[in-house]
């Protein structure tokens, strides 16, 4: 690849608005191939082999001293020869990440902590606060039905004041999907809600009460970050098409930014979304590093078809392994860089526009729309001279 956008992409120190923290023990082959899926690992069939499989295969093994398509087996020796600080080490340096927004709701208990993925990096970290966490450890404490809403709302307000945090997400699509009564609900729906739901006991998957914790999110005044489209079997695919929230989105317009993650299938809705609402904004995180380089360009190309330009983020949605963190980097770069060099090449887009562009998409558009600071100077100088590893890159 050459060219200079595919340079400046190279060097560009990514903000990563979306992902999660890495695994800090050591991987038997059951765990790891574990962590490449969204489904289970089945008898007879490997994670390994799926496109995922091959990318980290590919891409990843240069990084543990391996050469390309190294076998699996020789693989899971070398990572458990090098240990997991040295993996993870090598995996976030190389990935070119300046910054991460933190998801701290999912089994916490055996990742990296923001700060600590931040060291690993040589990075800054920030915390999104995952609200049905939040709502779940109020009803484990014990509340009445009729305090319910007002004990969530002040244990949010709680947690979205803690030190570093920049915006609460929804796992909604996994709850009860998209396709709900946009309206605010009465206090006597929450009310009745919540009885039944302590009574039972779970998860909150009750329509009403996400409906509630949307509605208390906009209150919160914090950037809204919405899992879109493909995850694990929970979703119920065809009720995670973000269409589904136009309603809500009418009604809340004005309010706060509402973040589209990972998206796929549903790529081009969420880009007819950010064309024609001024809240939302959206990202291929997740997408990327499971298609690998080798499609990235095709899923941001549908992204971007009618996507403004400010409204792209980047995110790796990075979870488990450190593995995936350099792949949504590394297939980020390359798909955009390669959409951007060709439509320069063409006369379509001037080199110029090209360059901001990529600037914004990889950076400067989460750090305007979370308030982070801008990266020092004598950083941005650093980057330039001296990118992520070529082999990283390629």
């Amino acid at each position: 690849m050459s060219g200079r956008v595919h340079e400046a992409l190279a060097a560009a120190r990514l903000v990563d608005h979306h992902c999660h923290g890495v695994v800090t023990g050591a991987l038997d082959r059951t765990g790891f191939e574990s962590l490449l899926t969204e489904g289970s690992v089945w008898p007879g069939i490997s994670p390994f082999d799926s496109p995922v499989g091959v990318a980290v295969r590919r891409h990843c093994a240069p990084l543990l001293d391996l050469p390309h398509h190294a076998s699996p087996e020789a693989y899971l020796a070398r990572r458990a020869e090098l240990g997991p600080h040295e993996v993870n080490r090598r995996f976030l340096h190389a990935a070119g990440t300046d910054v991460f927004c933190v998801d701290t709701g999912y089994a916490a208990e055996r990742l990296t902590t923001p700060a600590e993925l931040a060291e690993a990096a040589g990075g800054t970290a920030y915390e999104i606060v995952r609200l049905e966490g939040v709502a779940e450890a109020v009803a484990a404490r014990g509340v009445e039905p009729d305090a319910y809403a007002d004990m969530f709302r002040a244990a949010a307000l709680d947690a979205v004041g803690r030190p570093g945090v920049a915006a609460v997400k929804s796992v909604a699509a996994y709850r009860t999907g998209f396709d709900l009564d946009p309206a605010r609900p009465s206090e006597a729906e929450v009310t009745r809600a919540a009885a039944d739901w302590l009574a039972r006991g779970g998860r909150l998957a009750d329509p009403v009460l996400v409906r509630h914790l949307l509605w208390t999110a906009v209150d919160l005044g914090l950037p809204l970050q919405l899992h879109t489209g493909f995850g694990d079997s929970d979703i119920r695919m065809h009720r995670v098409d973000p269409t589904h929230l136009t309603d809500w989105l009418h009604l809340t317009a004005g309010t706060v930014p509402v973040l589209l993650l990972h998206c796929w299938p549903y790529q081009r809705q969420a880009a007819y979304l950010a064309a024609v609402f001024e809240q939302v904004y959206l990202d291929v995180g997740l997408t990327l590093h499971y298609v690998g380089p080798a499609r990235s360009r095709a899923i941001l190309a549908e992204a971007l078809e009618i996507t403004p330009f400010r409204k792209l983020l980047y995110s790796s949605d990075a979870y488990g392994v450190a593995e995936f963190h350099l792949l949504g980097a590394l297939s980020f770069r390359q798909g955009l860089a390669a959409l951007l060099q060709e439509r320069v090449d063409a006369d379509e887009l001037s080199l110029p526009d090209a360059l901001r562009i990529a600037a914004w998409t990889s950076g400067d558009n989460a750090r305007r729309l979370y308030g982070l600071p801008a990266p020092s100077p004598s950083h941005q100088a650093s980057a330039t001279e001296h990118p992520p590893s070529p082999e990283s890159m390629i």
